[in-house]
């Protein structure tokens, strides 16, 4: 079947549930995003697996359910870059609709007729019964079981197309069919939940305080309150999967933003100890070499050094059926800095 023609049907089923299942503005619960159905490309309208006040799932059962109460926050937060090239999960396979939820979807796109006529005999051929019609959509076997459909990462439009699979009937307790790629795991939930993981801001306090001077080491060092662990566990409830990322920080990576410079330690990175990057500075320690810092060699004159701190953040993950931590790519955050840079004023008498 051409890709073009799969999409548009999509398009058409997207359209018919928003308007016939949902029924207008669905209710989102906090920490909860919704997913999508066979094939339709980031950005179309879908159905969204949303939790209601009760705590039950409505339209879609396979939601994904994000936990951030661990996650970093504030403003100054923002996402790691993963290492390695690294993605997030694009698209997969998860639970979606109840025999009388996907009649409600498919139905309506068969009389509308846009779809063709040869296209929409397949589907009755698949969907109903002709013999015993209380098995339409396996209506007999409402309560233990889903159909299953793909879902899009909307914050990861490329390679969403990789799941083009129809709608498929998996019983309670029983695994997806064979040779069906991109089955929602957790190792699939893990990817997800990294991508939601948020760090704080970067910027680290230099000292001595006001204008840095020209040969004299600067200290560098962060808020130990700041940076600590951080975490995200994404769930599908009717599944009883999930998995929780975890990211703890691990160095800081200083770039003074000119040649002209010297950093402490000479490599530039410098590593937590005991949940602290650097030290403070102190009266006293201006001529002492800090253990994290950076020293310039020249004036900024009129202008400013961008200094670029970034952390490193070492991520792994824990989930339904696996203990052990897994590790996953290294994240990294930074932020830029301007720092004015003068000459020491001498004063001759």
């Amino acid at each position: 079947m051409p890709a073009l023609r799969t999409v548009s049907r999509a398009l058409i089923t997207s359209i018919t549930i928003g308007s016939v299942l949902l029924g207008g503005a669905p209710a989102f619960a906090d920490n909860e995003i919704g997913g999508g159905t066979s094939g339709p490309p980031p950005g179309t309208t879908g159905p969204n697996g949303n939790a209601t006040g009760d705590g039950t799932l409505s339209a879609t059962a396979g939601a994904v359910v994000y936990d951030r109460s661990k996650n970093g926050s504030g403003q100054s937060a923002g996402p790691v870059a993963a290492a390695r090239g690294w993605t997030p999960p694009a698209c997969w396979y998860a639970p979606t609709y109840t025999p009388e939820q996907l009649q409600k979807v498919k139905e309506p796109v068969w009389e509308a007729g846009s779809t063709g006529y040869e296209w929409d005999a397949e589907q009755r051929k698949k969907y109903l019964n002709k013999d015993d019609p209380s098995k339409d959509f396996n209506k007999d076997k409402t309560g233990k079981g889903y159909w299953w459909g793909s879902y899009v990462n909307k914050s990861y439009p490329p390679g969403w197309d990789a799941c083009d699979e129809d709608y498929f009937w998996v019983d309670t307790g029983d695994a997806p069919p064979a040779g069906i790629d991109n089955v929602i795991t957790p190792e699939i939930l893990a990817g997800l939940a990294y991508n939601e993981i948020r760090v704080p801001s970067t910027k680290v306090t230099l000292a001595p305080a006001g204008p840095t001077k020209v040969n004299l080491p600067t200290w560098a060092w962060l808020d130990a309150a700041q940076f600590k662990p951080v975490s995200v566990t994404a769930s599908v409830p009717v599944l009883n999967m999930e998995a929780t990322t975890v990211a703890e920080p691990v160095s800081l990576r200083i770039e003074p933003g000119t040649a002209d410079a010297q950093v402490y330690p000479a490599s530039g990175v410098c590593t937590f100890v005991n949940g602290r990057i650097g030290e403070p500075y102190a009266a006293g320690k201006a001529n002492q070499t800090p253990p994290c810092g950076v020293k310039y060699l020249r004036s900024s004159g009129d202008g400013t050094y961008p200094l670029r701190a970034t952390i490193t953040w070492k991520i792994h993950w824990t989930g339904t059926g696996v203990n052990n931590p897994q590790a996953l790519p290294d994240g990294e955050f930074g932020a830029e800095q301007a720092v004015v840079v003068q000459e020491i004023q001498a004063v001759n008498r």
